[in-house]
């Protein structure tokens, strides 16, 4: 089974056996890395697109295509397995592309979300595009921004209800949480969760459906972790900005039991980095569907000094495991449901989303 590690893509997978090659989206290209078998050892095996910043990596499980939204590059398709890349972009007005996602709906699809914040569609495995432009149509866009130059507000995240492809969800960082009824036709903003005395202004990083029961939105932000049980209408803040992950980012469900909940990110937010040179990253597990949580990085560097910005889940009949990429280039995995981690790949190009990896090298 072959499957992707990125920041910003779809990093959910099932296969009938556990994987055996794993394509991670670094700051410089594709790289692969491959094993002959479960418990042996992973090497890389190859890098592509080397000069270029894939952003989010997706395999559409039906055929095996395999596409890379590009930083600043637009996007790339591959339909051997990421032997080889095509540079796919016709309609694709904005080709700073940070999202990626599959829609199964009446015409199977791939959405792209992208800097400026935009959504994107393409029908035909990425050879042409359309522009979802209802987005730029919702209150508050003249507030959207970010923190680091050029300030410009980004896609971050996309979430699809897998009974309704028409309802989906979209995560401005920084500036709202989104939602549509209609398939992008028209969106209204979710903003119950937020307060005027939060630290950063509407700052999503993943939303996310608990799977079983998908009205169950979890959603990771600049300044903690939230759970909706009403499809957004209303919101428990459950860790904030002083928890052990302050600064959380990725979340992914187990395969096998989704009350079982993992999320990984930074003990505080990057300005605290570019201070310190210092992430003090971890993996956090939650056993009751992300109403508690405990330390779960066993294994993982203490006060691990580079955040880790891309998680994975990859499940097979009877079990699941686990990876994470960090921004110093160096690749975990868990086959006992983070109990422990083991190293599996180093000396990678940052595993980054956008710039954040120089924090860390200009603290070297």
């Amino acid at each position: 089974m072959t499957i992707c590690l990125s920041t910003n893509g779809v990093n959910a997978h099932s296969g009938d056996a556990p994987p055996t090659k794993l394509l991670v989206a670094t700051a410089h290209g594709v790289s692969t890395l491959e094993r002959s078998g479960r418990g042996a050892p992973w090497s890389v095996t190859s890098t592509a697109l080397a000069e270029l910043h894939p952003s989010s990596l997706l395999i559409d499980p039906a055929s095996g295509a395999i596409y890379a939204g590009i930083h600043d590059g637009g996007l790339y398709f591959s339909g051997d397995d990421g032997a080889t890349w095509q540079r796919r972009a016709h309609g694709l007005s904005i080709e700073h592309v940070f999202s990626l996602r599959l829609l199964n709906g009446p015409t199977r699809a791939v959405l792209a979300g992208t800097e400026p914040v935009s959504l994107f569609k393409s029908e035909d495995q990425g050879q042409s595009w359309t522009e979802l432009p209802a987005v730029h149509q919702v209150p508050n866009m003249e507030k959207w921004t970010f923190p680091g130059p050029p300030h410009i507000a980004h896609t971050k995240s996309v979430a699809i209800d897998p009974r309704d492809t028409r309802r989906m969800y979209l995560g401005v960082e920084q500036g709202g949480l989104l939602k549509t009824e209609d398939g992008g036709a028209s969106w209204r903003e979710i903003d119950s969760y937020y307060t005027p005395q939060d630290m950063w202004y509407r700052d999503i990083h993943q939303i996310a459906l608990r799977p079983s029961q998908p009205d169950e939105l979890f959603m990771t932000t600049g300044i903690g972790f939230y759970r909706s049980e009403d499809a957004g209408l209303t919101w428990t803040h459950v860790t904030g900005p002083e928890s052990r992950v302050g600064y959380p980012d990725q979340l992914v469900f187990s395969p096998l039991d989704d009350s079982v909940v993992y999320h990984s990110g930074a003990r505080r937010d990057p300005m605290t980095w570019r201070q310190s040179g210092r992430a003090d990253a971890t993996v956090l597990r939650s056993h009751d569907a992300g109403r508690t949580w405990e330390p779960a990085g066993r294994g993982l560097p203490d006060q691990m000094r580079h955040n880790i910005e891309a998680m994975g889940v990859a499940g097979y009949p009877g079990g699941y495991m686990l990876f994470i990429g960090d921004t110093g280039g160096n690749v975990f995995a868990s086959e006992d449901e983070a109990e422990s981690w083991t190293l599996i790949a180093e000396g990678l190009a940052p595993i980054s989303k956008g710039g954040h990896y120089r924090a860390f090298q200009a603290a070297a």
